[in-house]
Order: structure tokens, then sequence, then C-alpha cells
């Protein structure tokens, strides 16, 4: 595992990152409502503004943007450190959102079956060009959300809760040939694990692996070798799980962030990761210790 390289700073909650092959990355700033582009020597640039709380992001297989859109935070701020915090008070509700290449936004998905959504989190594509998408829901001061695994058609033609309830599912991933579906609890800091039956149908959940002590988990990535690659809260690392449960290692930012969130991957003929530090609102870059995974879609 290289050096862990700082490739830009100042971003506000940074989220969602996806690898473009020029060497770019995409990623959501959730505290600015927007859709970024960082460029290999740190300049960064506003691809959309998406008001609400952006949050999860992931290539379509029409070459758009999809953005979990979780509706906001409140936020607060303490010794250098960035925090979302309940549910705020011009929240808008929970969307999914297509991100076209003129930058045009339009809300795709705001409920399923009457319900709205709450606080969309995490997203991936399948082979077959549909999407799984966590909703981690809001919390207020006496009461939180049950949140829900979903799946739906980017064309906008079909959303199905699949997986209800869970407490705080973030992270979405599947693995490398597609048969086994991984959702990262965030309090409870558990990954689930379900074999995929088709589209948008799920066998039994399996529990893949419980972190001890007081971990929270975010949003994941898998690698090529089929690790499940998760941001872990208050450890401020990316804990990597072997499909077998095993925690292989945790691999920590540089320096100290309780909100590291996620991480994603160049591709198959590549090494390189990022890794998104929340809460001091940094993108880092590093070589991983086994390629990465492509996804159903890139750009």
């Amino acid at each position: 595992m290289s050096a862990v390289r700082t490739v830009t700073t100042g971003l506000a909650f940074p989220e969602g990152p996806i690898a473009l092959a020029n060497g770019d990355v995409l990623l959501v700033e959730i505290r600015r409502g927007t859709l970024t582009r960082v460029a290999p020597d740190g300049t960064t640039g506003v691809v959309a503004e998406l008001g609400g709380g952006p949050n999860g992001a992931a290539i379509g297989p029409d070459g758009a943007v999809y953005v979990c859109n979780n509706g906001g935070f409140t936020w607060h701020d303490r010794d250098g450190i960035t925090a979302p915090g309940h549910q705020p008070a011009d929240y808008r509700g929970g969307s999914i959102q297509r991100v076209g290449p003129d930058g045009t936004v339009t809300d795709l998905y705001t409920a399923c079956a009457g319900r709205p959504l709450r606080g969309p989190n995490d997203i991936v594509f399948d082979a077959d060009g549909g999407f799984w998408f966590t909703d981690i829901g809001k919390s207020r001061e006496r009461d939180r959300d049950t949140g829900a695994l979903y799946h739906a058609r980017p064309d906008g033609s079909s959303i199905t809760e699949v997986v209800h309830p869970l407490t705080q599912p973030n992270g979405v991933g599947l693995s490398p040939d597609g048969s086994r579906l991984y959702v990262a609890e965030t309090v409870t800091g558990r990954v689930w694990s379900w074999p995929v039956l088709g589209p948008g149908r799920l066998g039994p959940a399996a529990l893949l692996h419980g972190l001890g002590g007081y971990q929270m988990l975010d949003s994941l990535a898998v690698d090529g070798d089929g690790n499940v690659c998760v941001a872990t809260l208050v450890t401020g690392a990316i804990s990597v799980i072997a499909p077998d449960g095993t925690l292989r290692r945790q691999v920590p930012v540089p320096e100290h962030d309780p909100y590291v969130t996620n991480i994603c991957f160049a591709g198959s003929g590549s090494r390189t990761a990022w890794v998104t530090s929340s809460g001091r609102g940094i993108l880092y870059s590093l070589e991983w210790d086994t390629a990465g995974l492509d996804l159903a879609f890139t750009a």
C-alpha cells in the first residue's frame, strides 16, 4: 500500500466519488449541494447545482450521472471538523436525480408506492442497467426513520422497495460477478449480504461482518478481489472485508477524520483508489494493494 496523497482540500463534505477515464474524479459536495469535478492537479469545478444533500453518485447506461439526494442536513463545525446533523428546517424530501451531459438536473424519483423517499444515500448499477440504492432516512430530535433498500430503472419507469426495515442502511455494492449484493448499516456497524436472483430480486440475507467497538459504517466499494471496502466512521479508515467475512485490515487517512465516508477505484487495470475525508473536506488518492473493479458503466 503506497503513501496517501492529498488531491484537493476545501471541499464541503465530499462524498460519492466516481473515477473517470481521463483521470478526473466526480464527487458530490453534500453541504454545498453540488456535483463537482476534481482534476488530477486538484482544481475543481461545479458540474451541476443539485440543492438539498447530494450523497451518492454513479454513472448510468446512458452516460448520465445518477445522484442519491438525502434532502440536506443541519451542520455543525468544531475543531476543524464538519459534521452532519438532523433533518433541516428547509428539508424538501429525498430524491434520485439524473444529471445529463449538459448539466441538466431532473428529479427522477421522489417516492415509491406513495411513500416519499427520505434520505437516499448510496447507489450502484447492475449489468442489466438497473440500480440499487439505500435510503438511510432522516433523524430528528426525538425520532428517526427506518431505512430501506430499493431497486429502480434509470428511465423513471419502475422503483421497488426490496428490503425493509433496515437500520440506517448506507453503502451498497455488488460482487465482481454481480451475484451478491452488500449493504452497510451505519449505527450497527454491520455489513449484510444477499444472493442476487435477478433484477430487483434477492435471496435470504446473511451477516457478512459486524465491526466490534464503537465503529460505524458509511459508503462502500468492492475491489477486484471481491473485498468489501467500507468507510468506517469514528475510526477514520477504510475497513477491508474479505468475501468470507474476514476483516483483512483497516486503512486510515493521514489526518484523523471521524467522517471518512467513501472510496472508489479506477478500474480493473489500475490499483488507484480515492477516499473522501468529508469532515475535513479532503479528497485523497493512494495505490491499493489489489486492482480495482470495472463498474457496470463508466465515463
